[in-house]
């Protein structure tokens, strides 16, 4: 196609036909009406800017987008904001306003070596926001792919992810 991508046809598991887009210009691969994965969820305990809101979710997406290496348009991260009466956090924290839960539902499959570069990542893209980084907790979820119904009610054991998770 003249805009760099190609579309094919392709049949599931379960025999039904859907359409792939290839982007010619990486290695990312689009697929229409795809849920993105992994999901993440960002707790804090202190109001935000809107314009800090929308850099901390881009923080923690681009920090796995460069670790888990999925397509940069896979992006699922949400920001709650808690009263700090209704987040509790150690009192050892010398700045518990700050305290911050980044929590990464995932396809099992990713290395060791992907989960540290994603809690590096995390934290040296939470610091321009003044996040100390022994305030940041961050949990990876596993989850099988037999786990996850995507596209439809499907189990996304069953259709082609177009990205590997065994990075």
């Amino acid at each position: 196609m003249a805009d760099g991508t190609d579309k094919t046809d392709k049949t599931d598991k379960i025999g039904r036909r859907s359409r792939r887009f290839v982007v010619r210009s990486g290695e990312s691969t689009l697929l229409e009406g795809r849920l993105p994965m992994p999901s993440a969820q960002i707790e804090v305990r202190r109001e935000y800017s809107a314009a800090d809101e929308a850099g901390l979710i881009e923080a923690v997406h681009a920090a796995i987008v460069t670790a888990f290496r999925i397509p940069p348009q896979d992006k699922d991260v949400r920001l709650l904001v808690h009263a700090p009466h209704r987040f509790a956090c150690s009192p050892r924290l010398t700045e518990p306003e700050f305290f911050t839960l980044v929590t990464v539902d995932c396809f099992a499959g990713r290395s060791l070596d992907a989960k540290r570069t994603l809690y590096t990542e995390i934290i040296g893209n939470l610091k321009p926001f003044g996040i100390p980084a022994d305030h940041v907790t961050i949990l990876v979820r596993d989850h099988p792919t037999s786990n996850w119904g995507i596209r439809g009610g499907q189990a996304a054991s069953d259709v082609d992810l177009g990205f590997d998770v065994n990075v």
